[in-house]
C-alpha cells in the first residue's frame, strides 16, 4: 500500500513539478518576448538571430536540450544544481515557443492599426507599447495557455537527469512499493487534474477571441 511517507514524498516532487514549470514558464516569458520582438525588428540581422534561436530549439527534443546542459555547461565552467540546468533549458525551450506564438500575434494585428499609429507620430517604440502589444497579448493567450500545459507536462524529462520530480517521485515509490499501475494511476490523475483547467480555459479564450473577431 501506499502511506503517508510515499504520499509526502509524491508531494515534494508534485511542490517541484510546479516550481520547474513556474521557473520555466515565468524565463520563457521574458526571453520569449525579446525574441517575439527581435523577430518583427526592422533589423535583418536580429530578424535571422531570432529565427535561428526558434528553429534550434523548436527542431530539437526536449529530452535532447536537456541533456545538453545538463551536462555542457560543467565543460564550460559552470556547475548548476540539477534543477538549475533544468530550468535553464526550460527556460530556453519555452522562449523559443512563446517567441515564435507572440510573433504571429503580432502580426496578426491589423495593419491598419500600424498605420493609424505611424499617421499619428508614434515612434517604434510607442507604437509597440500602445498599439500592437496590447491587441497581440489578448490574441495569443489561448495559444500562451496551451504550451504552459505542454511545459508542465514536459517537465516529466526531467527525470532523465536523475531530478526529482513528480514522475521520477513516482518511479521511486513504485519500485518501493512493487505497485507500479496504482502509483502511476494516481501521478496521470495528478498531471490531469492540473492540465484539464488550463486546457479548458485556454478553449475557452479561444471561443470569446472568435466570437469576438466574428462581431
Amino acid at each position: 500500500m501506499i502511506g503517508p511517507q510515499e504520499l509526502a514524498f509524491l508531494g515534494r516532487g508534485l511542490m517541484w513539478t510546479l516550481a520547474l514549470t513556474a521557473i520555466g514558464f515565468t524565463g520563457g516569458i521574458v526571453f520569449g518576448f525579446l525574441v517575439a520582438l527581435a523577430r518583427v525588428s526592422p533589423l535583418k540581422w536580429l530578424r535571422w538571430i531570432a529565427a535561428g534561436w526558434i528553429a534550434v530549439f523548436q527542431g530539437t527534443p526536449l529530452l535532447m536540450q536537456l541533456f545538453v546542459v545538463y551536462f555542457g555547461l560543467p565543460l564550460l565552467g559552470f556547475s548548476p544544481p540539477a534543477w538549475g540546468a533544468v530550468a535553464v533549458a526550460l527556460t530556453a525551450h519555452a522562449s523559443a515557443f512563446l517567441g515564435e506564438i507572440w510573433r504571429g500575434a503580432i502580426q496578426a494585428v491589423p495593419g491598419g492599426q500600424t498605420e493609424a499609429a505611424h499617421a499619428l507620430g508614434l515612434g517604434y517604440r510607442a507604437r509597440m507599447r500602445d498599439v500592437i502589444l496590447p491587441q497581440a497579448l489578448r490574441l495569443s493567450l489561448p495559444a500562451t495557455i496551451g504550451f504552459l500545459v505542454q511545459l508542465l507536462k514536459g517537465t516529466s524529462l526531467a527525470a532523465i537527469v536523475g531530478f526529482i520530480e513528480l514522475t521520477r517521485a513516482g518511479q521511486i515509490v513504485s519500485n518501493q512499493t512493487f505497485k507500479p499501475l496504482l502509483v502511476f494511476g494516481l501521478i496521470g490523475l495528478i498531471y490531469f487534474l492540473l492540465c484539464w483547467p488550463l486546457s479548458r480555459l485556454g478553449r475557452r479564450m479561444e471561443l470569446r477571441l472568435a466570437a469576438a473577431t466574428a462581431r
